[in-house]
């Protein structure tokens, strides 16, 4: 596969994750399903954005870039061939770089909610963590510590556990579409073989 295509792969895989941890975290702002009445009652690591902006709108520029790859001129500039492919290429890794460290940072922060929990009406009639160092996670029977928002337990884990695993994926195909782009960057595409009169790839 030329180092075009794959980027194209990797930007149209980039695109539904995107969305998918955008939407996540508008999720979050319903626990339970329901609108909370306090602000202050959300979790805060809701407040991070870490589906919006990082698995979001910092996921949505590489993925831009990578499709836009199949489509870029070999030849570069009016000709000149400094500026075409190799050059594309080479800029894909930079904005892969910065694709890596929105997912990294969506990453991080579901991981933290996770082991956190959630924020919630506790017994003594105060909002707080009830958790502590991910107990809940293997013992559901201490979900009864959260008596509001109804189901907040179970809504929080999932939504930041899509999270967790949309991030990791993108850090993966970024760290792919690096390598994939230095490779472009050195070696050229192989569908720019020829062009304007060369005999080699560009």
């Amino acid at each position: 596969m030329c180092t075009g295509d794959c980027a194209k792969c990797l930007g149209g895989t980039l695109m539904p994750l995107a969305l998918f941890g955008f939407l996540a975290n508008i999720l979050l702002f319903f626990p339970g399903g329901k609108v909370i009445d306090n602000n202050d009652h959300l979790s805060d690591e809701v407040w991070f954005f870490g589906g919006i902006l990082g698995s979001g709108v910092l996921m949505i520029f590489p993925a831009l870039v990578f499709l836009g790859l199949k489509n870029n001129d070999c030849c570069g500039c009016c000709g000149n061939e400094s500026c075409g492919k190799r050059f594309a290429m080479f800029t894909s890794t930079i904005f892969a770089v910065i694709g890596f460290l929105g997912a990294g940072y969506s990453f991080v922060i579901s991981a933290i909610s996770i082991n956190r929990g959630p924020k919630c009406l506790m017994d003594n009639s105060t909002w707080g963590y009830p958790f502590h160092e991910g107990d809940y996670l293997n013992d559901e029977g201490l979900w009864t510590k959260c008596q509001e928002p109804v189901n907040v337990v179970p809504w929080n884990l999932t939504l930041f556990s899509i999270l967790l695993v949309v991030g990791g994926i993108q850090m993966l195909l970024c760290v792919i579409q690096v390598i994939n782009g230095l490779l472009g960057t050195l070696c050229g595409d192989c569908q720019c073989c020829g062009c304007c009169g060369g005999d080699g790839p560009v």
